[in-house]
């Protein structure tokens, strides 16, 4: 993020030209170069050649909406600052454009004053967090609890986890099947101040409706068919401690009234039952389906939406993990050729690349069931390419690429610099070149594709970003 105004560039984008004219005179008086495009097409072009401090972008554009931008700004994680102004707002739009990392949803018309303060404390929040992001590798961690991972995405869940375990606060955690719901609900309890009390989880699709109510809540002697007996229900058994209700989103809509009011309340009735009992009770949801979605279908409260999505976490899919699937194939192997008596010690380099590119649709989970499977049917040190079961028993290593051993970050920088002669005239080279072979020669293998060069190198998508920005100003 540049130090001063003279040194920042807005990209405005606005179809209208006596619009565009009036936020560039608004900016210009406030210090700032200015760019102006009018279209979404010449937008996205003008991000490819080069990295704007700021982008002012109209919804309404003649070639695509404005959202379409700023989804791709997203997705590839260009760390620009992102203004939405439009003239026929909304509250789902305001909501799905922060989604995508806009700061601020301005309605027009709007004054100056309104722009530039806006733009100053968006400005003014990039820069802390980019303060924030040059600490965080400091920190960094290749696991936490029984999460395995040391990747950007999975940093950014651990600290979430740190901030509000010892809370009492209500955590609502999102991801695909198979990312890990569980294992991120049992780390907020055993990071919390309730972990000598109980955990005690329940899968909402796993239990058939008409049972769900009693499982929850209990019953009585006598409710109903087959209740030979009075039985506790899992919001009795959490008492002190957490219960975690697993996709949440397949209870019934009766008895996500029962459960509102619980939560509200801390009492619920056992089925079959009149007298009002009372626990104390820590909740934590989960889902693999858009919540948000879920409501708009009818499938989900809304009520019952916001009392629990107080704390939000998303967990992302192994495929956005980056570096991640080495370390718990490695993880993994050591642990299940253990308990099963076998030599397994590594992967050979054919193996190895398949389950690197492969995209992992069941996640985690997936991967878990792929390696117990190589470890129980075969033997041997190394884990070959005729061992993986299908679908990768099918697949060749991408492209043209030939298996080669993954090494860390660190080595791979000291292949390039002994790939040099650094005892020949030119001499000791210095560290931004070598660092700059490096990142072009990881974007070049990854296509082009900046956040997966940034995922392998395991460095954030935006420092890849401003360091070819610097060197395209001439910049070390």
């Amino acid at each position: 993020m540049a130090s001063s105004k003279q040194n920042s560039t807005i990209l405005v984008v606005e179809d209208s030209p006596s619009m565009a004219e009036l936020y560039k005179e608004y900016l210009l008086s406030a210090g700032y170069q200015t760019t102006v495009v009018s279209t979404g097409g010449e937008a996205l072009e003008v991000l490819k050649q080069s990295l704007p401090t700021a982008v002012i972008l109209d919804i309404n554009l003649p070639d695509m909406s404005g959202m379409d931008v700023l989804k791709s700004i997203h997705h590839q994680q260009i760390p620009v600052v992102s203004l939405v102004i439009t003239g026929h707002g909304s509250v789902d739009m305001a909501v799905e454009a922060m989604n995508f990392g806009a700061y601020d949803f301005i309605e027009k018309p709007f004054t100056s004053k309104r722009l530039i303060h806006t733009l100053n404390n968006a400005l003014e929040h990039q820069t802390m967090s980019e303060a924030l992001e040059t600490l965080k590798d400091e920190f960094a961690r290749d696991g936490y609890e029984d999460f395995i991972g040391a990747s950007l995405p999975m940093q950014s869940v651990y600290r979430i986890i740190d901030s509000e375990a010892p809370s009492n606060a209500t955590v609502f955690i999102t991801g695909e099947s198979g990312t890990g719901k569980e294992v991120c609900a049992t780390s907020i309890h055993k990071r919390s101040q309730r972990v000598n009390e109980p955990f005690i989880a329940l899968n909402c699709g796993a239990i058939p409706r008409d049972l769900m109510e009693s499982e929850i809540f209990g019953h009585t002697k006598g409710a109903f068919t087959g209740a030979v007996s009075a039985r506790e229900g899992a919001a009795s058994r959490a008492n002190g401690g957490t219960l975690f209700l697993d996709e949440l989103c397949e209870m019934d809509l009766d008895l996500q009234t029962k459960l509102l009011r619980f939560i509200q309340t801390g009492s619920f009735q056992k089925v079959g039952g009149n007298k009002q009992e009372n626990v104390d009770v820590r909740f934590i949801c989960a889902t693999n389906k858009d919540p948000l979605e879920e409501v708009k279908r009818g499938n989900f409260r809304e009520d019952l939406y916001y009392r629990l999505h107080v704390i939000p976490i998303h967990l992302p899919p192994l495929r956005e993990r980056g570096q991640d699937v080495s370390l718990i194939m490695e993880n993994l192997l050591k642990q299940y050729a253990g308990e099963e008596g076998k030599e397994f010690v590594g992967f050979t380099p054919e193996a190895d690349l398949v389950m690197q590119n492969y995209e992992w649709p069941g996640n985690v989970r997936q991967l878990q069931n792929v390696l117990r499977n190589i470890v129980v049917l075969n033997n041997g040190d190394s884990v070959s390419q005729d061992m993986l079961p299908p679908p990768l028993n099918e697949l060749n290593p991408i492209g043209n690429l030939q298996p080669q051993p993954r090494v860390p970050p660190v080595q791979a920088v000291n292949q390039v610099v002994a790939g040099h002669n650094l005892n020949s005239e030119q001499g000791i080279r210095p560290l931004w070149i070598v660092e700059r072979e490096v990142i072009e020669t990881a974007i070049e293998q990854c296509d082009g594709n900046i956040p997966k060069a940034a995922a392998a190198l395991e460095v954030s998508a935006s420092t890849i970003y401003r360091k070819r920005e610097r060197w395209a100003n001439g910049k070390t």
